[in-house]
């Protein structure tokens, strides 16, 4: 990636505590950047504080005691809630869809409008031709396999589930979106279409924090990996030094040290 391209979104100095436990840090100084058409992978193993660093940057949906700093093009925002990080540009596919990240009993079109009802209403009320629309849009787009706009979501196979809850943050418009294990519970086909959109975001400009379990998943589609373990960042790989030998090795250096 050629070093002109802008940073789109940046973290400065991020800490935060354990909702339950306040006297544990849950993630410690975590700094790091995602350009502009750029896609950051975070790997780690179980615990290492990624889905904690990830809800916490969204609305500090996580944690408490959060303090450093988050910039979008250069300026600081404000996201201490989530409706101040999606007016920012950001948004956050969870990777729990079916409690979090999905209104199971709805059907399509209500998901897909669910986080930017606003852009379907007319003052207070939803123009129920334009969220139809609007859903079928992103039906179309996305490939979502499904009889109707109006089928429930809980009828979707789990790669369809996930392309609704991709919608739906995508209808906000979001300029960086954070992916907490996008293809975890998708068969292979949907994986590969989920990976097909996320380049195609990317294309368009988006930057993409994605976490993941799945090495070969990161190695085969980030432009950068951020290693983390025990709440810090321990590694910062290129493309081109990222391997499973390489990251593994970053994990189990950092574990000696503390």
């Amino acid at each position: 990636m050629p070093p002109l391209v802008p940073v789109l979104f940046e973290l400065q100095n991020w800490c935060v505590r354990d909702p339950v436990h306040p006297e544990r840090e849950a993630v410690k100084n975590v700094n790091l950047t995602v350009k502009r058409g750029e896609i950051v992978g975070i790997a780690g193993l179980m615990g290492a504080g990624r889905t904690e660093l990830a809800m916490s940057i969204f609305g500090r949906s996580y944690g408490q005691g959060i303090s450093g700093q988050v910039f979008m093009k250069g300026r600081e925002v404000d996201v201490s809630t989530i409706e101040k990080a999606v007016k920012h540009g950001l948004a956050y596919v969870t990777e729990d869809r079916k409690h979090l990240g999905l209104v199971l009993n709805n059907n399509i079109k209500d998901n897909t409008t669910l986080a930017n009802l606003n852009a379907v209403a007319s003052a207070g009320v939803i123009d129920e031709h334009k969220e139809a629309q609007v859903a079928s849009d992103y039906r179309q787009k996305l490939r979502i396999r499904s009889h109707s706009i109006y089928q429930e979501a809980v009828n979707l196979s789990g790669g369809n589930q996930q392309k609704v809850v991709l919608s739906k943050w995508l209808f906000t418009n979001p300029e960086v979106l954070i992916l907490d294990e996008p293809t975890r519970g998708i068969d292979v086909g949907a994986k590969f279409e989920i990976y097909t959109i996320i380049n195609q975001l990317a294309a368009e400009g988006k930057g993409i924090l994605m976490i993941s379990s799945e090495m070969p998943e990161l190695l085969g589609t980030c432009d950068r990996i951020y290693v983390m373990n025990e709440g810090r960042i321990v590694a910062e790989l290129s493309k081109e030094e990222a391997s499973q030998e390489s990251i593994m090795r970053a994990i189990m250096r950092s574990g000696e040290k503390h």
